[in-house]
């Protein structure tokens, strides 16, 4: 992160009087002295008083938005905030500068810090991905528009990280279903995966689980439904073998491949 250009004298002096004083925060808070609040807050973020800063400049930003000072103010707002690991917040206002401010120097460092924050909430894969598919969105977004700056490999990284979480998440979920026995919810998560993430290396093992979760399905459906669902079932497996001809689940995919055709066969002679 780069200092303030402001008085290095100015900043040290400034910031002793700062952070020794309580009261003068408090003081700064009550104060309609905009300029010096300003001057302030920019003082405390150059000491690490991050909260302190961030406290000042939301006072001070509705009354200098769109001015020089505005944009830089809004700028180590948001930065105040991405130090005090309030990324959600730190998101919303690196998003914020980089829209009003589009044609600032600091705007294309904000849209990436904007998906970085969002990349800072994304959880372990157990829990709920809504904040990585947003970061993944706002990553490509970035991407799109700034594709070839000092931050393009990062953000790819990130992006290929975050999909791996993505991936072990929905493939996670399709099992629970397989392991619950609700074979209909399970089959079609296995397929929803396959279009979601049409190179995951698990597309092998999905297929598979695929077969296995419509075949106990359809041993489980009622007599009119049997044969529809044992003919679908053959047609997954013919897809695991052309997909993976040399799969290690072929062998017990094929088991209830040739069931699913004698059970065709015998519903048929009853019909």
């Amino acid at each position: 992160m780069r200092k303030i250009g402001i008085s290095g004298v100015f900043v040290a002096l400034l910031g002793l009087v700062l952070v020794t004083s309580c009261s003068e925060f408090r003081k700064l808070q009550k104060s309609t002295d905009w300029q010096g609040k300003y001057e302030a807050a920019l003082a405390y973020y150059e000491v690490g008083e991050y909260y302190k800063a961030s406290v000042l400049l939301d006072q001070v930003l509705p009354i200098i938005k769109g001015t020089v000072d505005g944009e830089k103010a809004s700028f180590y707002r948001a930065y105040s905030y991405y130090h005090q690991k309030q990324y959600i917040l730190s998101a919303s206002y690196f998003g914020e500068f980089a829209r009003v401010y589009s044609r600032s120097d600091w705007a294309i460092e904000s849209s990436y810090m904007e998906a970085y924050s969002l990349y800072l909430q994304s959880p372990d894969y157990n829990l709920d991905q809504t904040s990585t598919y947003r970061a993944v969105d706002a990553f490509q977004i970035f991407l799109n528009r700034n594709p070839y700056t000092d931050y393009t490999q990062k953000a790819n990284d990130m992006i290929n990280e975050m999909q791996v979480k993505l991936e072990k998440k929905a493939f996670e979920n399709a099992k629970h279903y397989h392991k619950l026995e609700r074979w209909e919810a399970a089959r079609v998560a296995f397929e929803t995966f396959e279009d979601e993430f049409p190179d995951s290396k698990l597309n092998e093992e999905v297929k598979y689980l695929a077969v296995d979760a419509e075949y106990s399905y359809a041993k489980q459906s009622i007599r009119a439904k049997q044969i529809e669902r044992f003919r679908t079932t053959i047609e997954l497996y013919q897809d695991l073998l052309d997909s993976y001809p040399n799969s290690k689940f072929i062998k017990q995919a094929e088991k209830y491949y040739i069931d699913s055709v004698n059970q065709i066969e015998k519903l048929s002679n009853r019909s």
